[in-house]
């Protein structure tokens, strides 16, 4: 798996170079884990997450247990109208307003 980070998105989060780069399926009052949600986190603890992915940027880190919900080649954009990132693929669009959150 590998993720493109825009020049947008690294514009915005190369201010926080230290820490863990994750994308983090919370699943929390979503009822299903189909249903997850994906946010962006920068977190100074590892973790369990567990599988390292490829990026032009910095190496993200997700859950393999959560592999399965995301696309082999992902882009990472930054939206200034919202405020937010937006992960997507070529087939879907798979979280148009991500969080972010930086956990210290």
């Amino acid at each position: 798996m590998k993720i493109t980070f825009t020049d947008k998105a690294i514009e915005q989060l190369e201010q926080e170079q230290e820490g863990y780069l994750k994308l983090e399926y919370d699943i929390e009052d979503c009822g299903c884990v189909v249903n997850g949600v994906t946010q962006l986190v920068n977190d100074k603890r590892q973790g369990n997450y567990n599988m390292e992915l490829e990026s032009n940027f910095r190496p993200v880190r997700i859950q393999k247990q959560y592999a399965v919900f995301f696309d082999k080649d992902m882009k990472i954009d930054f939206l200034p109208k919202y405020q937010c990132f937006m992960l997507k693929s070529d087939n879907e669009i798979i979280n148009p307003r991500m969080r972010y959150i930086s956990k210290g």
